[in-house]
């Protein structure tokens, strides 16, 4: 793990975050598609471990009953995703490792709504890597489960 800077395409919204870990896992639900143009893939960080330079151009959209989606309000970059719903996985911050200004390091360990990938996403390396399905991930994040992605 090490400390990361980075920010938005214009330069409006800039973080550091600490203890960045090195393992990065894809998305595919339709939501993150959508948000990014192609599959979300982030990096977990807590909360407390990204500081914000200036929040003046941080945005903040509800997304769903159950999640928020930070951006540059400047720009429109995509800047986090954060569970809002109380939960075991509220707080903690999944930052698009493209934000980051040095995006080499990370590996990706994990992939999840894997049954709606789009069949034209392809990733290197998927030996080893942890797939799970939708219905894999509502079971897992329990609570989320109701909600809509």
């Amino acid at each position: 793990m090490s400390a990361r800077s980075g920010g938005c395409m214009c330069g409006a919204v800039r973080f550091t975050a600490r203890d960045v870990p090195a393992q990065a896992g894809a998305c595919h639900c339709e939501m993150c598609r959508r948000w990014t143009g192609s599959a979300l893939i982030g990096v977990t960080v807590p909360l407390e471990n990204v500081t914000w330079e200036d929040e003046t151009h941080l945005g903040r959209i509800q997304s769903s009953d159950w999640a928020e989606r930070g951006f540059c309000t400047r720009c429109g970059s995509g800047m986090f995703f954060r569970v809002t719903m109380e939960s075991a996985y509220s707080g903690d911050l999944e930052l698009p490792i493209g934000v980051f200004d040095e995006a080499d390091g990370f590996e990706m360990t994990n992939e999840i709504y894997i049954d709606v990938k789009p069949d034209s996403f392809a990733y290197e390396g998927q030996a080893g890597r942890k797939l799970m399905t939708r219905a894999e991930c509502h079971a897992k994040f329990g609570v989320l489960a109701e909600q809509t992605d």
